[in-house]
């Protein structure tokens, strides 16, 4: 079974989409965890959730899919978790925080919020990986190999 949760080709494209996913939501976590790039930081972080109503394991797991699993996803190990840990992550907070903003973002400051257009994006990014895995250049594809060299 594990076999199956770490096949993939060797495709390029599949790569490219693991790199960029990796890349755009590492310093979501970053902000989170270690408070890089104008964030809070962890504690903030707990806070802030728990004022919204999220306990704070929940909150714990949106900070490790963030930052571990980013850093993960772009090496290509265990793609298809880290891969609908951010798919769920983006669509609770796409349902909660931006559907009633609309599809658009909010380029140009004149609506209340962000639409929803970048979370289908990711959503879509999250849907390729988890069908097809982690591609080319991935520990999920060395791993797989090495599990079917001592098959029997």
């Amino acid at each position: 079974m594990f076999r199956v949760f770490l096949r993939t080709d060797n495709s390029p494209a599949q790569l490219f989409i693991r790199l960029a996913l990796g890349v755009v939501i590492f310093p979501h976590g970053a902000q989170k965890v270690f408070g890089w790039f104008g964030g809070q930081g962890m504690q903030k972080t707990l806070e802030a959730f728990a004022s919204m109503g999220f306990p704070a394991w929940s909150t714990a797991c949106l900070m490790v899919v963030e930052t571990l699993g980013a850093v993960l996803l772009v090496g290509g190990f265990l793609t298809r978790l880290w891969a609908l840990g951010i798919g769920v992550s983006l669509s609770i907070c796409m349902y909660l925080y931006h559907l009633q903003n609309g599809f658009f973002m909010n380029w140009l400051g004149q609506q209340k919020g962000e639409g929803f257009e970048y979370h289908l994006l990711v959503l879509g990014i999250c849907l390729a990986l988890l069908i097809r895995g982690g591609g080319a250049l991935s520990v999920d594809r060395s791993l797989a190999q090495e599990t079917n060299r001592y098959r029997y």
